[in-house]
C-alpha cells in the first residue's frame, strides 16, 4: 500500500476520532439539541457525514469493477494524489448539502453509539477496499463528479476526508459550546 494511502486512511479515522472524543461528557440530549433554528445538530451532522460517503462508496466500488482492467494497461502513468480543499473556499456551493440530508433528527433521533458504530464500520470498509488495492491502479479509476470533475479513487478519498473535517470541526465546537454552558 502507498504512503499517501496509508496516510489518508489513518486521517480518515483520526479525525472522525478526534471529534467522538470531543462528545465525551455530553447527553444524548445534547447531541440532538440544535444549535439554532434551520441548523443542524451533532447527531445531524454525523449522520450527514455517514450519508455522504455511503452513497459514493458503491459509485467508487462500480469505478473499480469497471474500470481495474484498463488501469492495469495504464498502471504506468503519473496519477494525482492531492487536490485543493474545495470545501474551504467561499464559493463552493454548501447548498448542495441537501441532498445527503439526516435520516436522524431531535424529532426522530439515534442513540449517538450507533452514530459512532455506523460511521466506524463504514470508514473499516473504506480501509479494507483501499488497502487491498494497488495504487498505481487506484490512481488510473476516475469517477465523475459535477463540482470536481473527473476524479481518480484517490483524489476521491481525499475529498470525502476533506468533507468529514469540515464537519467533525463543526462538531468539535458545537460539542465545546455545549460544554461551556
Amino acid at each position: 500500500m502507498s504512503t499517501v494511502i496509508a496516510e489518508y486512511l489513518d486521517l480518515l479515522d483520526s479525525q472522525r476520532e478526534a471529534a467522538f472524543a470531543a462528545l465525551d461528557g455530553l447527553t444524548e440530549a445534547q447531541i440532538w439539541q440544535r444549535p439554532a433554528p434551520g441548523e443542524w445538530c451533532i447527531g445531524e451532522i454525523l449522520d450527514h457525514n455517514y450519508l455522504l460517503i455511503a452513497s459514493t462508496f458503491p459509485y467508487v466500488k462500480f469505478a473499480w469493477q469497471t474500470q481495474h482492467r484498463r488501469a492495469e494497461k495504464r498502471r504506468d502513468r503519473p496519477y494525482q494524489t492531492e487536490i485543493e480543499d474545495l470545501y474551504r473556499k467561499s464559493t463552493f456551493p454548501m447548498w448542495v448539502g441537501f441532498l445527503w440530508k439526516p435520516r436522524y433528527t431531535p424529532k426522530r433521533p439515534a442513540p449517538l453509539e450507533q452514530l459512532k458504530a455506523e460511521n466506524r464500520d463504514l470508514h473499516a470498509a473504506v480501509r479494507a477496499f483501499y488497502e487491498s488495492k494497488d495504487p498505481a491502479l487506484l490512481g488510473n479509476v476516475f469517477v465523475y463528479d459535477p463540482l470536481f470533475g473527473s476524479i481518480n479513487l484517490i483524489v476521491t478519498l481525499r475529498i470525502g476526508i476533506y468533507h468529514d473535517q469540515l464537519h467533525f470541526d463543526d462538531v468539535v465546537k458545537m460539542a465545546a459550546q455545549l460544554k461551556s454552558k
